[in-house]
């Protein structure tokens, strides 16, 4: 059976953050659910980059996924706190299933009481609320992949094939991408 991921769109996103997990988990033949946090379909991101999201969130929020997937950016501010999004990463978690945060996304693991006990990174601006992120591109810590930006979005994407999907898709898809290192298997031990 194919594995399915939600990406959260937002506005503000930062794009590559957003765009690399699609382009490599759709290499991987992972089933891309784009879901706008917003009324509106189009959404913009911090560069002026517009994605056409293919559903709402509110309307597909309750489907099981195999992965939820939440870029950072500046949009992450507004997004502090939403009972929604909490409330689908509390769920996600308590299926024991993926939640991949990237930059300022792990705050929102924060918001909905997710991250206590855990290991993370994130990037450098959240150092006041999230004083116990690592210094490392990405972190595994069970189902939770953190990374800390935009920089790392290729390390994060292939770490999360690698995850979903196996070793040998992850490192497939490195080669055809020229990526050149080894697959990150960064783990919180």
């Amino acid at each position: 059976m194919a594995k399915k991921a939600l990406i959260i769109l937002h506005e503000g996103f930062e794009e590559i953050e957003a765009i690399t997990p699609i382009d490599l988990l759709s290499r991987a033949n992972v089933e891309i659910v784009q879901a706008s946090i917003s009324e509106s379909l189009q959404v913009t991101g911090r560069s002026g980059i517009t994605l056409h999201a293919t559903d709402r969130l509110s309307a597909i929020a309750e489907h099981a996924y195999d992965v939820i997937i939440i870029p950072g950016g500046p949009g992450i501010v507004p997004l502090r706190h939403n009972p929604e999004l909490c409330e689908l990463l509390q769920k996600q978690a308590q299926r024991g299933k993926w939640i991949a945060c990237i930059c300022a996304a792990p705050l929102l693991l924060k918001d909905a009481g997710l991250i206590e006990g855990k290991r993370y990174t994130a990037h450098t601006s959240t150092a006041e609320e999230l004083p116990e992120a690592l210094a490392h591109s990405v972190v595994l810590d069970g189902p939770l992949l953190t990374s800390r930006g935009a920089g790392t979005a290729s390390e994060f994407s292939l770490a999360l094939v690698s995850q979903l999907c196996g070793n040998v898709t992850a490192q497939t898809i490195a080669e055809a991408i020229c990526w050149p290192h080894s697959i990150p298997t960064v783990n919180a031990q």
